[in-house]
């Protein structure tokens, strides 16, 4: 069968190399018609995912037509903020009724939309819609390290399929009837890893990224259930499975991002000096925007919008939230 992959950063690039080792003729589209001749000829993602060969017979293209003809599954890991504009270059090249998988990790911030609704709007039709999600850091995943992930989709055939699709001896996948929280989960905790990123950086311990790790579980399954989903979603593979790879991994872009912040540096600065996505600067701006319209109180994901958005001083921030009105644990949880 042929699969297209649309998105050529690091998490693309892995997934395209995860299907082209099930024997799958896999097409791994990029936006930028220069770096996708860099990839052709160097066959190595250098920018996104250095020290990984390309096999000659994976199909590397910036022509829409030439990527998604003939394909039987879209993949989709356009980066969230981008994702309206690169379907607008391909919607017309996706043959009728092929499904969609979405791998992206965002919510869009000036509709507030995930991926999955983005795709869902832009085409119209009604066809089946999966979200792939899970602690799969694109580094391991390439070099065939265990991973598993989940696949939500409120189609249970096509979430079989797609665990089908997916599945070696070194990639695992779980189904899930729950793609509102499967997608949220990947989602949410990025801005999570934003903070324990800057806990990192101020140099405050195990004991405190434990702890915000905890508490950011209990923000994003209250938000997760506000919009929708399943609270036990939020316990599992894309919930706190991958938040725990994200606020722990050296390989996090979020986390990160939030260490350098927390040691003084400005988020300006920080976005200018790296061509990669950290989508939890970009969702904590969602997150707030989401929080506010529905009512949700998210102490963290607050304070971490403030730092970014606001100017506000770490240290300040993890003040405001260690003496906080004092609550009742069970009660939080429920």
């Amino acid at each position: 069968m042929k699969l297209t992959v649309l998105g050529d950063g690091g998490w693309g690039t892995a997934l395209a190399l995860l299907l082209h080792g099930t024997g799958a003729r896999v097409a791994l589209w990029g936006a930028f018609a220069e770096y996708v001749e860099t990839l052709k000829s160097e066959r190595e993602n250098v920018k996104f995912l250095p020290g990984i060969a390309l096999p000659k017979d994976l199909l590397i293209t910036a022509d829409p037509q030439e990527a998604l003809e003939g394909t039987e599954m879209v993949v989709s890991v356009a980066p969230t903020q981008f994702l309206s504009g690169v379907i607008e270059r391909v919607r017309a090249a996706i043959p009728s009724g092929v499904p969609v998988v979405s791998a992206s990790k965002g919510i869009e911030n000036e509709t507030l939309r995930r991926p999955t609704v983005i795709w869902q709007e832009a085409l119209a039709d009604g066809r089946s819609l999966a979200v792939l999600s899970g602690p799969s850091h694109a580094e391991e995943v390439a070099r065939q390290l265990p991973a598993s992930v989940v696949v939500g989709s409120s189609d249970p055939a096509l979430a079989t399929r797609v665990q089908s699709v997916f599945a070696t001896d070194r990639f695992r996948l779980y189904t899930s009837p729950d793609p509102i929280g499967v997608e949220l989960g990947g989602a949410l905790k990025n801005p999570i890893a934003v903070a324990a990123g800057i806990i990192d950086g101020l140099g405050f311990g195990d004991n405190a990224k434990s702890a915000l790790m905890t508490r950011g579980a209990v923000e994003i399954a209250r938000l997760g259930v506000a919009l929708g989903a399943r609270r036990e979603t939020f316990f599992g593979l894309s919930g706190i499975g991958d938040l725990a790879t994200t606020c722990f991994s050296g390989h996090s872009r979020n986390r990160g991002v939030g260490e350098r912040i927390g040691r003084g540096e400005k988020l300006k600065d920080i976005l200018a000096s790296t061509e990669k996505v950290a989508e939890g600067v970009w969702t904590a701006r969602s997150v707030h925007g989401l929080a506010q319209q529905l009512g949700v109180e998210l102490p963290i994901i607050e304070q971490v919008y403030r730092i970014l958005f606001e100017d506000r001083e770490p240290a300040e921030a993890v003040t405001a939230l260690m003496t906080r009105s004092h609550k009742a644990e069970v009660e939080e949880l429920a």
